[in-house]
Order: C-alpha cells, then structure tokens, then sequence
C-alpha cells in the first residue's frame, strides 16, 4: 500500500473534528463549514495533487474544453474511464455506439445504469456535462 492510499484511507476513517485538523495541516488555512463527506472528497483531492502533481494549465483547460463538448462529439476510438464503488469502468467509443464490457451499447446512459443499478446522465456519469459533477 503506498503512502498515497494510507492517506485516503485514514481519510475514510476520521471523524469530523479529526477532518478539520487535517484540513488546517494539509491546506495550511481554516477550515470552511463544509460536511465530513466534502472534506474526504477535497483532502483527497489534495493528498493526490500532492502525490502526482497538479495538471498543468493547458491539460485542465483541455480536459475543461472536452467536457464541455458532450458525448455527441466524442471520435471513434476515445476510451472514457470511471471509477465507481471501487470498480475501473472502462468504454471506448465506436460509430455512433459504445463498447463496455465486451458488448456493444447504444448510449452512454444505458452504460451508467448498467453499472449503477439506477438511472442516470450518461455524459453527467462519465464527467462529460461540464459543471464538475459527478452524480
């Protein structure tokens, strides 16, 4: 297990008072009034730019640019992964369908529902809608 995922994992275990000391040592600022579930979310965020790297300028402005386009844009051969309940959710675009799980499926929605159980955006599951969402 690398530092990486120690790190996360405490996250996962702490409490909120235990969130907000982390938050003041990793962020180096008060902490805001958001909840325990916001906090994991962005000092994991930070654990992993910290690890990793930030993205440079021009990558986030293109991954911005991308999203914002929508699934209809998307070429033949763009591989679109997500990670959901700790399971690697890979597609690859084809004409005018998509390839998950060695099928063939005519939309990205019908994907998502497949994999959650529930009905959702197709584009909002895989990030395409462009607003930072994720469900």
């Amino acid at each position: 297990m690398t530092k990486l995922d120690q790190t996360l994992a405490a996250l996962a275990t702490m409490s909120s008072a235990q969130l907000r000391q982390e938050w003041q040592a990793r962020m180096r600022s008060d902490c805001p009034p958001f909840g325990p579930d916001l906090l994991r979310h962005a000092l994991g965020h930070r654990a992993q730019e910290q690890a990793h790297g930030r993205l440079v300028k021009e990558a986030a402005q293109a991954l911005r640019a991308a999203a914002g386009q929508g699934a209809a844009s998307l070429k033949p051969g763009t591989r679109l992964i997500r990670s959901w309940n700790g399971r690697d959710i890979s597609v690859v675009v084809t004409d005018g369908r998509f390839e998950f799980d060695g099928r063939s499926w005519p939309s990205l929605s019908a994907i998502a529902r497949e994999v959650t159980g529930t009905s959702w955006s197709g584009p909002r599951f895989f990030g395409l809608n462009g607003d930072g969402s994720d469900g």
